[in-house]
């Protein structure tokens, strides 16, 4: 059972947005404080595309086969879980935390936790895959005490 002390960071992300709180109480009764918010605007897939899916011939025949085109909404969400893994980097090397939760849905923390220094790893203390991005506080609070009792 893992609990949250007194100044553990609990970062709440997801592809556009990361909110970073930190822990003002002790694990029994976390109070948890909102002191940066990071976000990007990234608009729908079909609002930043410039064409169709593609197609071409596959030879001699008549058939013909589709082509993806590129997926800029994923592509900004990857970004951002760098960016957000760069700005963790920066404050765990100027030693501004010690203990760190991650929470945010699977596709971003495995992005994230790809793209993590190996100095914010020794720190997670916690992930959890679910998207909380738009909670109210009191409910995040409940959620991430939750989770990291059942962990």
């Amino acid at each position: 059972m893992t609990k949250l002390k007194n100044g553990t960071w609990v970062i709440i992300a997801d592809g556009e947005k990361a909110l970073f709180l930190e822990n003002q109480t002790d694990g029994e009764d976390p109070f948890l404080e909102v002191f940066r918010e990071e976000g990007q605007e990234n608009p729908p897939n079909r609002d930043q595309a410039a064409n169709r899916r593609g197609r071409f011939n596959d030879g001699p025949s008549v058939h013909r086969s589709a082509v993806d085109d590129t997926d800029w909404h994923q592509l900004a969400k990857d970004r951002f879980a760098g960016e957000l893994a760069d700005i963790l980097y920066q404050k765990a090397h100027a030693g501004a935390f010690e203990q760190i939760v991650l929470v945010a849905p699977p596709g971003t923390l495995g992005e994230l936790r790809h793209q993590m220094h190996q100095e914010v790893s020794n720190k997670v203390i916690g992930e959890i895959d679910k998207t909380l991005t738009n909670h109210a506080l009191d409910d995040i609070e409940k959620i991430v005490v939750k989770e990291l009792q059942a962990a």
